[in-house]
């Protein structure tokens, strides 16, 4: 009889713990520190591995494909995971996986998902001088299984997103997302410090947090479209920061040092909302006692930023694009043409398409405001960024109630990550500041947060099922928009349902119907 208490405490399982417990602690000491310690151990584990792979083989020279790709399935296999080659050539290597080495509980941590990257990059280019990983697929990501392309060739790897690696560095993504993100961040606290002096002290300076990929490709937008004239339109679900992106394309561009004017149109009368954007002359209606700037005149040379665009009323609509069109406009009661110079950022959590088909939102101002699009990704799908804007929301709350909280514990970090945060990172914060409230020592423990019933520590049945039925429906949907190439009824005819069900089903799962018109 066995009486060893570690007996049924695999390698494997041992393996899993330390790291996940090494990286929710190291998520405690903040960004850079957590991404430093995936690339160190990434770095010297894999040194590790091939070192090992060269005594068991024998082989001092550089590995050919074929012994690369030994190595990197063994190592994995090693280790609890389920890797197979799907395909491979002289300058691309794909490897599929059925089961991660680190457990079900990876999808608290997509971020070490860079880890597999870095081990199979930093291998690669110190044997082909050359590497880029890119993640197709991702179980940390829910995807159901992980599709990794490793290409070994500069002209293979154009064009694809990715780590890229030369010898045992990973140089470029990295690199210049780290340094584009720094200087967007820069841009945005020299602009709130010069226009927000006498409120620095009320406002909180703003701040973007970009470690998921799609918010990184917003990133990389923002740098594109900044310093042009283009309109944009930013779409996105209430709460996931559209005010803040639009900040940031303003803190980029070369209208900096001018006004940036946010109006949120849902929240001013309709009866109003002309007069507030366009002004009026006095006498214009009952009330109007004298002449009145509206927002238009005063941001001029800047940016005007116009939250819920959808909620203009036909009229406003039909004003606004006079002033996208010819660059002039008339206040309300006026006759004198009045000459404006101003970038029009727009943002909606509508779907404008649909509104537009209804008669609700003219169609031509639609194109206008469209010129750019930026789709911002619910806190749902960002589950990287989490953990630092965890940490940046208890530093701000710290300072506004005296508090010295320095961390969320590991059983409320899960809670986090596996809250589908509906109300997205405004009911972050307001979560956080909740339980901050209620907090006494240096550590929260406690998390006023309802989440789905568990048994047996597993979700119930309806749970489960209603996220399975979502990922279904959501991938049928889009390959019948590929067949139809966005063709709306024939899309809903496929599906059995009508057309205002499937714009519906596009606004929940955030697909843009662009992408598939003249799909092939």
């Amino acid at each position: 009889m066995n009486n060893n208490p570690l007996s049924d405490v695999t390698p494997v399982f041992f393996l899993q713990t330390f790291i996940l417990e090494l990286m929710h602690a190291s998520e405690q000491q903040g960004q850079k520190h957590c991404e430093q310690l995936i690339e160190h151990i990434a770095k010297t584990a894999g040194c590790f591995f091939e070192e090992t792979y060269r005594e068991e083989t024998h082989k001092s020279e550089r590995l050919d494909n074929e012994s690369y790709i030994e190595l990197i399935l063994g190592l994995k296999n090693n280790i609890g995971g389920k890797f197979s080659l799907a395909s491979s050539n002289q300058d691309c290597i794909t490897v599929t996986n059925s089961c991660c080495p680190f457990g079900e509980r990876v999808t608290n941590f997509p971020e070490l998902c860079r880890m597999t990257s870095s081990v199979f990059g930093g291998i690669a280019a110190r044997n082909f001088g050359y590497a880029k990983v890119e993640i197709k697929k991702s179980i940390a990501r829910h995807d159901g299984k992980c599709e990794v392309c490793i290409y070994t060739h500069p002209n293979s790897a154009a064009g694809h997103p990715g780590m890229e690696y030369t010898d045992t560095t990973p140089v470029k993504e990295i690199e210049d997302i780290n340094e584009l993100h720094s200087r967007i961040e820069a841009s945005m606290q020299q602009l709130w410090h010069t226009q927000s002096k006498q409120l620095s002290k009320k406002r909180q300076s703003p701040a973007i947090i970009a470690k998921s990929p799609m918010m990184q490709k917003i990133l990389q937008s923002i740098e594109v479209i900044a310093p042009t004239q283009a309109t944009v339109l930013i779409q996105g679900q209430t709460g996931v920061g559209k005010e803040l992106i639009a900040r940031a394309i303003h803190a980029m561009s070369d209208r900096c040092q001018k006004p940036f004017i946010p109006i949120n149109c849902g929240a001013i009368p309709e009866s109003l909302i002309e007069s507030a954007l366009f002004g009026h002359e006095k006498g214009a209606f009952t009330g109007a006692i004298e002449v009145h700037q509206g927002y238009f005149e005063r941001a001029e040379g800047g940016t005007l930023f116009l939250d819920e665009v959808d909620s203009l009323s036909p009229a406003a609509q039909t004003r606004l694009l006079r002033v996208i069109q010819e660059g002039e406009l008339e206040r309300v009661g006026g006759k004198q043409t009045l000459a404006v110079d101003l970038r029009i950022i727009s943002a909606t959590n509508q779907y404008l398409e649909e509104l537009v088909k209804q008669g609700l939102f003219r169609n031509d101002l639609y194109y206008r405001i469209n010129v750019v699009r930026l789709n911002i990704p619910p806190l749902a799908e960002r589950q990287e960024d989490l953990p630092y804007l965890v940490q940046l929301i208890i530093q701000r709350l710290n300072k506004k109630y005296n508090k010295e909280v320095e961390s969320v514990s590991r059983e409320i970090m899960q809670k986090i990550r596996e809250y589908p945060w509906p109300g997205n990172v405004r009911e972050l914060e307001n979560i956080l500041e909740r339980s901050l409230l209620f907090t006494s020592g240096k550590e929260m423990t406690r998390l006023d947060l309802e989440l789905p019933a568990k048994t047996n520590g597993v979700y119930e049945w309806k749970g489960v099922k209603e996220h399975t039925v979502a990922k279904v429906e959501q991938s049928f949907l889009e390959t019948s928009l590929k067949q139809h190439q966005g063709d709306i009824k024939k899309v809903a005819e496929n599906m059995g349902i009508t057309s205002r069900a499937v714009y519906t089903k596009l606004k929940k799962y955030q697909i843009n119907l662009a992408d598939y018109r003249g799909f092939n």
